[in-house]
């Protein structure tokens, strides 16, 4: 897509638990990449610069409130009892990467059990997103048309191809032009926006500057539900190249809010939480949010006790399913006796307590990042950008800090904003990533002669007379190999069976970097390449497909053998 085909590029990033929107014209760009406009989202007292990924749909399943509005909407339905037969999602992404198998038909649970088609849930939450996002662009430029954006779509770098092209169908059925979409990879758009950032000071001088060529630096982009993390270097040019293949967990800021869930279960017992969540709906969400603020204050130096106001409804229902009393619980509890308190309403806990929360999630990130910058591709890293909301509790920062006190840390302004901005500029300039590194070997299963050197006996089939070996893992790109989006792999020629004027062939990937078969126990089925193998006569002939592996989207291209010309070449994951 080339500058004359867009006049504004509007990009929205869909997270765990925080969703948000920004756009920025080209002259925006041209003076100030992070120049980036975005909205604020209220609720209450609440103003945030992103709203919390929830939705709501009403019993017939048609779409009826997102964000902070969904959850006010849901309390209110739930003060009135009226919200057993409405669909009521939150915090739902992280479904695309926990599931095994993601399909378009895949179902999801909403936070009582009842089930909604995934791909429904996921579109109409980007068509209310794109919608807003309209409506404020127009102000600024009430002649803008949809065919004058170019999109983009935020993922985690460590999805999968599925879960990827799961995102661009649920894009496109929520009316983005799919040919006017890009899909940026998070940590790839937090380095973008970390690539403009003054982070380097200038010899002797008092100047900060960007990071100058051949600079390494590594990209911790901490959310909600998961950890991305890349390492670039930076290019003569100023591009960027990727050192190690993008990689992470699900070590997110869900994880401490799931700990402080284990934390109140522990107090009141599974079976009274369970319920008080159904039950209660609109104060659990309360004693939630009231959480997610002092997730974001508690330091590692706070010693004071910290408070919670705990809904009456809890220490009532607490009282009618168990005939005592919450105050009680935790005297009675070894591990929580003298740390845990109550006073009406109130509960107060040791800070020991609360920052122990945090202890498995930031274990998990230092001992990854520690792995991870002992790699000798990682070599020469010398600053550790934090970005995602996550990136702003000052636990996980100073658990970095600490651990790599020999390099440089930086939290910058607005971290919880990093990826948004990032996937702006992406989408202004999205050839700036000159390479990537390959997360698998990839292959495609084929029928070779039987070789017994190389190959087992008992592999080996006779057909027609021949000594063959079936499934062979015929390799395309290896493991940790460097693969540039601008160059396709070499193309191989293949050819339809028997009478059909179409082919598919089916796509393999090994953590291995020499798989021998595509039915070996750590060999993942990915999905089809189809071609089609008719020219512009309605003639059928093989094709001459490459592979392009260097983007964020794996991409075929393919052309008939006999005429050159270029024919329809998808792949399909799902």
């Amino acid at each position: 897509m080339s500058s004359e085909d867009y006049i504004a590029v509007a990009a929205i990033d869909f997270g765990t638990t925080y969703s948000g929107y920004g756009f920025s014209t080209i002259q925006d760009y041209s003076v100030d990449p992070l120049k980036v406009t975005s909205c604020t989202w209220t609720s209450g007292q609440i103003m945030s610069l992103k709203t919390t990924t929830t939705i709501l749909f009403r019993p017939d399943q048609t779409f009826d409130a997102f964000g902070y509005e969904a959850e006010d909407r849901y309390n209110d339905l739930s003060l009135d009892n009226m919200h057993t037969d409405w669909f009521y999602f939150r915090r739902f992404k992280m479904m695309l990467y926990a599931a095994q198998h993601v399909h378009r038909d895949t179902p999801l649970k909403d936070e009582t059990g009842k089930e909604m088609p995934a791909l429904v849930v996921f579109s109409e939450c980007i068509r209310y997103m794109k919608g807003h996002l309209m409506n404020n662009l127009e102000r600024l430029l009430p002649e803008v048309q949809p065919t004058d954006i170019k999109w983009v779509l935020t993922v985690p770098a460590i999805w999968d191809d599925a879960a990827k092209q799961f995102m661009r169908e649920a894009a496109v059925k929520a009316g983005i032009d799919g040919g006017r979409l890009l899909l940026a990879l998070e940590p790839e758009a937090a380095s973008m926006f970390c690539k403009h950032l003054p982070v380097e000071r200038q010899g002797a001088t008092s100047q900060i500057t960007c990071f100058s060529a051949d600079s390494r630096y590594l990209v911790l982009d901490a959310g909600g539900g998961t950890v991305d993390i890349t390492v670039h270097e930076v290019n003569r040019d100023g591009t960027l190249r990727e050192l190690v293949k993008a990689n992470g967990g699900a070590w997110g800021g869900t994880m401490v809010d799931k700990a402080f869930v284990a934390l109140m279960a522990e107090i009141t017992g599974q079976e009274v939480l369970d319920k008080f969540h159904e039950k209660h709906q609109d104060d659990y969400i309360d004693l939630m949010r009231a959480f997610e603020v002092r997730k974001r204050s508690i330091q590692p130096t706070s010693e004071d006790r910290i408070t919670f106001k705990i809904p009456i409804s809890l220490h009532e229902l607490y009282r009618e399913m168990t005939g005592g009393e919450m105050r009680d619980a935790v005297k009675n509890n070894q591990k929580l006796n003298g740390k845990v308190s109550f006073a009406g309403d109130k509960m107060r806990t040791d800070a020991t307590i609360i920052k122990a929360l945090f202890e498995e999630t930031c274990t998990n990130i230092v001992d990854h990042l520690r792995q991870l910058l002992k790699n000798p591709q990682t070599a020469g890293t010398r600053t550790i950008l934090m970005v995602g909301g996550f990136s702003e509790s000052q636990m996980l920062a100073a658990a970095v800090q600490s651990a790599f006190s020999d390099l440089r840390v930086v939290v910058p302004h607005d971290a919880g904003l990093a990826v948004l901005k990032g996937a702006v500029i992406f989408g202004h300039n999205s050839h700036v990533i000159t390479s990537r590194i390959a997360k698998y070997t990839y292959g495609v299963s084929c029928v070779e002669t039987f070789d017994p050197k190389k190959y087992p006996k008992e592999r080996m089939v006779i057909y027609e007379g021949r000594y063959e070996v079936r499934k062979v893992f015929s390799k395309l790109v290896e493991i940790g190999q460097s693969l540039s989006p601008d160059s396709p792999l070499e193309a191989k020629q293949y050819f339809p069976r028997g009478k059909y004027d179409s082919m598919e062939v089916n796509l393999y990937a090994s953590p291995q970097k020499n798989p021998m078969f595509v039915d070996e126990t750590d060999a993942i089925y990915i999905g089809k390449m189809h071609v089609d193998c008719k020219d512009h006569k309605g003639r059928v002939s093989g094709a001459y497909v490459s592979l392009i592996f260097g983007d964020t989207e794996l991409r075929v291209k393919a052309v008939h053998d006999k005429t050159g010309e270029e024919t329809a070449a998808t792949f399909d994951f799902l």
